[in-house]
């Protein structure tokens, strides 16, 4: 079913709604991370002001444009690591349009969807965003200590994390939050392990910023199969 799944999803890739939601994801992570970078860079010059005094050399008039400059292989290592999470957050608030996209193909007889608010999926994206970056945070003790079992700890915790966010995300559209956590519950070992499906790819660059497509419509045609 799991494999069934993706390959549904996978096959209606070329789709519009699913290139939209794409572009949407990506290019906001972009400009959030650009954002970072001049809020940084503004603020240091603000706080430093145009000249410091230094113990030993006297006025200095070029620690402001230094520590700017500095910024930018700053934002580009933080890229690195928070491009993904970032995205697959962001993603997650127009990823209604892929799962209306599913369904429309695979499984017209359904009435529509019943959306979440705009405020119920931004505090959903914010929730996510915080556990997945902290989760990760977290493992890297774990990465230092099993460090030969890092790959497979990437993917069971990841796994883990986006098969309930997307099951979930896809389940509420139809049954409501309660009824989706329990169903997701009943269903921890199938969700969890597609959820890892979608997390090996993670570690390959740009193709991990189609996980959130592709993670939405695998477990939309999941959460299907399931509720039958």
């Amino acid at each position: 079913m799991i494999f069934s799944a993706f390959f549904s999803a996978l096959g209606q890739l070329g789709d519009r709604r699913f290139r939209s939601t794409l572009f949407k994801g990506v290019g906001l992570t972009i400009l959030l991370l650009f954002g970072f970078y001049l809020v940084f860079s503004f603020g240091v010059g603000w706080l430093v002001g145009d000249s410091v005094t230094l113990p030993w050399i006297g006025e200095v008039t070029w620690v402001d444009n230094a520590i700017s400059w500095a910024a930018i292989p700053l934002t580009i290592l933080l890229s690195v690591f928070l491009m993904v999470p970032v995205a697959s957050a962001i993603t997650s608030l127009f990823l209604d349009d892929v799962a209306d996209a599913v369904e429309e193909k695979h499984y017209p007889h359904l009435p529509p969807a019943e959306p979440l608010s705009f405020s119920e999926g931004l505090r959903d994206t914010l929730s996510f965003l915080g556990i997945l970056i902290g989760a990760n945070l977290a493992a890297l003790v774990l990465y230092l200590f099993l460090s030969p079992l890092a790959p497979v700890i990437f993917w069971v915790l990841n796994g883990f994390l986006l098969g309930r966010e997307y099951f979930t995300l896809a389940a509420t559209r139809r049954v409501g939050r309660i009824e989706a956590k329990a169903l997701w519950r009943r269903n921890l070992l199938t969700i969890s392990a597609a959820g890892a499906l979608m997390a090996v790819p993670l570690t390959v660059p740009l193709v991990n910023l189609l996980i959130p497509v592709l993670g939405a419509a695998t477990f939309t045609h999941i959460f299907h199969r399931l509720a039958r």
